[in-house]
């Protein structure tokens, strides 16, 4: 996978949180445009590897030894202005602490089982950052986890304008930019700035975290 500012095709990902248990390290074959920059074996080593080597997308094991994902995550969004892109992988998908790690920052999960081509798949996905990963999924984790969040509307939810509100349950909806558009008939830029005032006005990193915004907020509510 590619780090920042390292010359190769294709999206800009990386790779700098865990070994992949299922090829031995050194001998990993990686798709064309995608490049691993880094591993680690704890959460704490993950911290420092991705603060040295700036990766583009970072897969964070949800629990990881010294520190966990959640820590991690915290940790690598806090310290750098222009953080990698986070995504946590785990064994189960309804699960606190996936939750927790979406909330803390991370764009998306992984369950561990997922086949190789669904890895690539997700990591150039997340790069894009156009849209959802697994959108049923994140919406199901909020919706149950969300509730127990829930409390008086925050001053965002008045302030956003009525498209930006139909902009906003599209996202939730898992569309893309172009597909946002699309089905408000207007053009790619427009959706885009629609998009980049959602995010503004919910002070929020990215979809994921204004997804979980949005049921906490009681802006949307299950069902």
């Amino acid at each position: 996978m590619r780090g920042r500012g390292r010359g190769a095709a294709g999206p800009p990902c990386s790779d700098a949180a865990g070994p992949d248990p299922r090829r031995p390290a050194g001998r990993r074959r990686t798709p064309r445009g995608l490049r691993v920059v880094g591993e680690a074996a704890t959460g704490a080593e993950a911290v420092s590897v991705v603060r040295e080597l700036r990766p583009d997308v970072v897969l964070m094991d949800v629990r990881m030894p010294e520190i966990d994902g959640i820590r991690a995550t915290e940790q690598i969004l806090a310290s750098l202005d222009a953080p990698p892109r986070i995504v946590v992988v785990t064994t189960f998908e309804n699960d606190s602490y996936v939750y927790d790690a979406l909330r803390a920052g991370a764009a998306g999960f992984l369950l561990k089982r997922a086949a190789a081509e669904d890895l690539v798949q997700a990591v150039r996905l997340i790069a894009r950052s156009d849209s959802l990963l697994f959108p049923s999924a994140v919406r199901e984790l909020a919706a149950e986890h969300g509730r127990r969040q829930a409390s008086a509307a925050p001053p965002w939810v008045a302030r956003l304008t009525e498209r930006e509100a139909d902009v906003l349950r599209l996202m939730a909806a898992g569309l893309t930019n172009a597909e946002i558009a699309e089905r408000l008939r207007v053009g790619p830029a427009t959706a885009k700035t629609h998009v980049a005032a959602v995010l503004a006005k919910t002070g929020t990193r990215d979809r994921t975290q204004a997804v979980i915004a949005a049921y906490e907020s009681g802006f949307i509510t299950p069902g």
